[in-house]
């Protein structure tokens, strides 16, 4: 039996991947380094989604993480001795499939496990119908009541498909606390909570602005949400771990692919405006006050496709005359082509410095991409021409390596379909399917209004400096859009930041957003800015638009860029890292 009931009032949540390919070793870490009632686990993201498609396109019986296997195979019978259920969704496009093997595990390890799953996502045989076209993959986004039922049931593990990222963490705390549907703050404060632990370390200090301030990065902890009756939490890690847990790594994690004030879910639409973040003392943050409103009547589908093929070549200009060395080599390789591709685009980094003390710092590189939906097109017909170029064309030709065959790209999308058209199903350990409703009380979502911004700070001498020197930033990916959060850490700063980081000053600052759709949301709780920019990765992170096809640097950018900043905020003295 599980340690679910350890506690009345408080439940344990431990978390230990935050994508497919994270950490092997959490499992054991989490389950050793400390008490816990849950270890949850998200290994699903837009790109692994096609990754596991293209795996189910080889054999049928695939689809699933298959690394959470060996990590099982290490730790399912610590995890049982502890009384720890895990909640995972690796079951990917096949839970069933990953149940299956599970208890083929348990059984080969003599271990008595009860193994429950949550299927109903799986949408690929009925886009049609549902007018969602022909996709690789197609998946709703379940909630967290299937999981619920399978932990009611007994379940030591549980698996699913496509469930939002915070469910695996809302559903724990709802089956300990009994909490109904309309519980909405309760479970908006789960997914508050959920959605900080879900991406891992990300919470701890990995990919984290203000790195330098944390004394010991090497090897940050895994985060837990200690999560309450009403649905607050207080974020930690385990004792002794790498990293910290601060209102500043929190929150960092909170700005993370989020659009605007309402964060929509299956089961609730989080309100973000309304969090309060507390630093309670040395790693262990709370957050609080969190409101929840009934969610959205659709679900988001997410959906992948084969593009077609792409190929790629990098060449290395170096010394004088680069932009000419560049305009020569794009020359050729296009009159050379025997047939040109669908997409030929060309990206010249200036990485190169004038009268540079190495031949790196004086190189720059030149991106030849190409797609098409003829491998052939893209492939040999393609590369063999830019190596042809070797001895024929600027000054010190070389590439970066030798160019391949052409690969398989694939393009995401988001549908969205009524709720009441799909299936929600939950598998218990007995291998009794329960179907599980969706929810009756919904809400469209609307805008929400913007909200007052403070006084402006009064005018005083400025410096002109990086904007990072007082703000912290995170950004990432939504299909092909990409999110920066920006936020400080004063109220002065605050007042300064509200006022000056506009759409029109963002766009200054990151001139490849100019001609872009972008969108602000104040969130004055958080001393925080979200901006969307519509369009900026194309068809997504598969689609490799940019060098950075996820976004991931994108916060850091604009925290490079200068601007003038009151010298009187400069100077305030951040949060005192507990």
């Amino acid at each position: 039996m599980s340690a679910l009931a350890a506690d009345p009032d408080l439940i344990r949540i431990g978390n230990c991947s935050g994508f497919y390919g994270d950490r092997l070793s959490a499992v054991r870490e989490m389950l050793e380094g400390g008490r816990l009632d849950v270890l949850t686990g998200d290994y699903l993201a837009e790109l692994t989604m096609l990754i596991l498609g293209r795996d189910r396109m080889k054999d049928p019986t695939l689809g699933y993480a298959k690394t959470f296997l060996r990590q099982m195979e290490d730790c399912l019978g610590l995890a049982l001795d502890q009384g720890v259920q895990i909640v995972v969704n690796a079951g990917g496009l096949n839970p069933a499939g990953l149940a299956g093997k599970l208890r083929e595990l348990a059984d080969r390890l003599g271990l008595t496990a009860a193994i429950a799953h949550v299927e109903g996502d799986d949408l690929v045989a009925r886009t049609g119908e549902l007018g969602l076209g022909q996709p690789l993959t197609a998946n709703a986004y379940l909630g967290a009541w299937g999981i619920v039922e399978c932990l009611n049931a007994g379940a030591d593990v549980v698996v699913t498909g496509r469930v939002t990222d915070a469910s695996v963490i809302v559903a724990p705390a709802a089956a300990h606390f009994g909490w109904g549907r309309t519980d909405y703050d309760a479970l908006a404060g789960a997914v508050a909570a959920g959605h900080v632990i879900e991406c891992g370390t990300q919470a701890t200090g990995g990919n984290y602005s203000f790195f330098t301030e944390i004394a010991d990065l090497t090897r940050p902890g895994f985060p837990i949400a200690e999560i309450r009756r009403d649905g607050s939490s207080v974020i930690t890690k385990h004792p002794g771990t790498g990293g910290a847990v601060t209102v500043d790594t929190v929150q960092a994690q909170l700005m993370y692919e989020i659009q605007d004030a309402r964060y929509a879910g299956p089961d609730v639409t989080t309100r973000l405006d309304s969090i309060e973040l507390t630093q309670l003392g040395p790693d262990r943050v709370q957050i609080a006050a969190v409101t929840g409103e009934a969610p959205p009547p659709q679900l988001k589908v997410s959906l992948n496709t084969l593009g077609g093929f792409r190929n790629e070549m990098d060449f290395i200009l170096t010394g004088l005359d680069i932009e000419a060395k560049a305009e020569l080599a794009q020359k050729q390789l296009e009159s050379w082509l025997p047939v040109r591709p669908a997409e030929l685009t060309w990206t010249l980094a200036r990485l190169d410095r004038p009268d540079a003390e190495t031949e790196e710092q004086a190189s720059a590189i030149l991106r030849c991409v190409v797609r098409d939906p003829d491998p052939n097109k893209v492939g040999r017909a393609f590369s063999n021409v830019a190596v042809e170029l070797a001895l024929a064309s600027y000054p010190g030709a070389s590439f970066t390596a030798m160019p391949g065959d052409g690969k398989a790209y694939g393009v995401y999308t988001p549908g969205y379909v009524d709720a009441a058209e799909v299936p929600h199903i939950a598998v218990l350990p007995d291998g009794v399917r329960v179907d599980v409703p969706q929810a009756a009380e919904t809400r469209a979502l609307e805008p929400v209004a913007e909200p007052s911004l403070p006084q402006p700070l009064p005018d005083g001498p400025t410096s002109r400096v990086p904007l990072g020197l007082i703000a912290a930033a995170r950004s990432g990916d939504k299909g092909g859009n990409a999110n920066i959060g920006v936020w400080v850490r004063s109220d002065d700063q605050w007042r300064w930041l509200a006022h000056t980081l506009t759409v029109d000053a963002l766009k200054r600052l990151l001139p490849e957003t100019a001609d872009l759709t972008v969108t602000r949301t104040v969130l004055p709780k958080l001393r925080a800015l979200n901006f969307v920019i519509e369009g900026i990765l194309g068809q997504g992170v598969a689609y490799q638009a940019r060098f950075d096809p996820q976004a991931k640097g994108l916060g850091e950018w604009l925290r490079s860029r200068h601007l003038a900043v009151p010298e009187a905020i400069i100077d305030s003295s951040p949060e005192e890292l507990l």
